[in-house]
């Protein structure tokens, strides 16, 4: 492929720690065994005793306000990466000006416009990716809303259908929470990749310390400890 010409070896290795990176450490949080215990695997239990907990009140007034709070935040990275997308746009359009002012900050490798584009091509191709997943986030959320609104009366929170419904409103709750956290994860791996403009080397260790983090917060943080002691 052409674009492979504009890249050194050097390159390449850290395009390919990335790509991997990205992938496995989604299948590792999302998919394997080690899903069950992370964060977000406590929170989901806690979506669904949050939905039990509202189908036996009387007023949800409490439940529309938390599901507007989690609706406002998800608008707002769903917002701000709409215009990372429109710079990093007008940055390829003016590939030329920008590589030619870019190498004169310090620090910073000569970049020919080409690679310049290539470079910021897979930056967009990561706030996109976060883009739909915060804009479906908010459509889930947005469901979510309307099944605690469908959830049955305290009178009727027994029956069969009322645990139908209460499963379906946790069940949207944590899908919404999952591409939430997918479109967040790619915020990470985004900034990660800023690093490839001044160095491949730089590119990878932004990508391990990504990843570093990305861990620790999903597996071993203080309220992964906090919520896991709640059933």
């Amino acid at each position: 492929m052409p674009f492979i010409n504009l890249l050194s070896n050097a390159d390449l290795l850290a395009l390919g720690i990335f790509l991997a990176a990205f992938v496995l450490y989604g299948f590792l949080a999302d998919h394997s065994p080690l899903q069950q215990y992370s964060i977000s695997a406590a929170m989901d239990r806690q979506r669904r005793n949050w939905m039990q907990e509202a189908r036996r009140r009387e007023l949800r007034m409490l439940d529309s306000n938390v599901l507007q709070i989690l609706m406002n935040g998800i608008g707002i990275f769903a917002s701000t990466n709409i215009f990372v997308i429109g710079g990093l746009i007008a940055g390829i359009a003016y590939n030329e000006q920008l590589s030619d002012a870019f190498s004169r900050v310090p620090f910073a490798v000569q970049i020919s416009p080409a690679l310049w584009s290539l470079k910021l091509a897979l930056l967009l191709a990561v706030f996109i990716y976060a883009f739909f997943k915060f804009a479906w986030a908010i459509r889930l959320a947005n469901y979510c809303a309307i099944m605690v609104g469908a959830l049955a009366s305290p009178n009727e929170a027994e029956g069969p259908n009322a645990e139908a419904r209460t499963e379906a409103a946790a069940c949207l709750a944590a899908l919404c929470a999952f591409h939430f956290n997918r479109g967040l994860r790619a915020n990470f791996f985004g900034l990660a990749a800023l690093g490839w403009f001044f160095s491949p080397w730089l590119f990878v260790s932004g990508t391990i310390f990504s990843v570093l983090i990305l861990v620790r917060r999903e597996f071993f943080s203080g309220a992964l400890k906090a919520v896991s002691t709640v059933k």
